[in-house]
């Protein structure tokens, strides 16, 4: 299978968009109310119809940037928030991406990537981050799919992953997670080290 931009094209205009939750997730908007600088460097990798970025707007943050290999989310988002900065959005692939940030937000991303792909992932977002930099959200803690996305694991299946770029501030259950997740998430807040 390959999770190219053709793949999510297709699952968006089929309305195959079941991770889509309709607004920011409880653990998320938790996190953001305790941040107080808005001008930090925030990315959102696969970011789907971001509501994540869209709350961070509208809370002032200004240095808010998203990415998606698949074109139909930023557009989604642009016509919902169209006062957000056009050249934030950012069509193309994760891991072409080469600016730093202060903050990496994980939100259904890393189970959309094939299990293949994470220790890249982990290794990309190491390299996106200032030293001391923040690898933030929620990560599922669930089986989920073998053959197709979102793909699942648990903690032990992660941690390897993470742990030579991050130090672990947070990795634990997740216990604000929304109705339908609850049980089933983590929140990590990694924290990248001075390597």
């Amino acid at each position: 299978m390959q999770l190219d931009e053709n793949y999510w094209d297709t699952r968006y205009h089929e309305g195959q968009t079941q991770w889509d939750t309709g607004a920011i997730t409880t653990p998320l908007k938790a996190y953001f109310d305790q941040l107080k600088d808005k001008s930090v460097s925030i990315l959102i990798p696969g970011c789907g119809n971001a509501y994540e970025a869209e709350y961070l707007h509208q809370e002032g943050f200004e240095n808010v940037y998203l990415v998606d290999i698949s074109a139909l989310p930023l557009q989604n988002f642009a016509a919902r928030c169209s006062d957000f900065p056009s050249n934030h959005l950012l069509h193309k692939d994760f891991f072409a991406l080469t600016r730093k940030f202060d903050f990496i937000i994980e939100q259904t991303f890393f189970c959309a990537l094939h299990p293949s792909q994470r220790g890249d992932y982990a290794s990309k977002c190491a390299e996106l981050l200032h030293n001391g930099g923040h690898l933030v959200g929620l990560l599922f803690n669930d089986k989920l799919n073998s053959n197709h996305p979102p793909y699942g694991g648990c903690k032990n299946d992660y941690t390897g992953y993470f742990a030579p770029y991050f130090d672990f501030k947070v990795f634990d259950e997740c216990y604000n997670s929304i109705g339908p997740r609850a049980g089933r998430e983590l929140f990590i807040n990694l924290i990248k080290k001075q390597l």
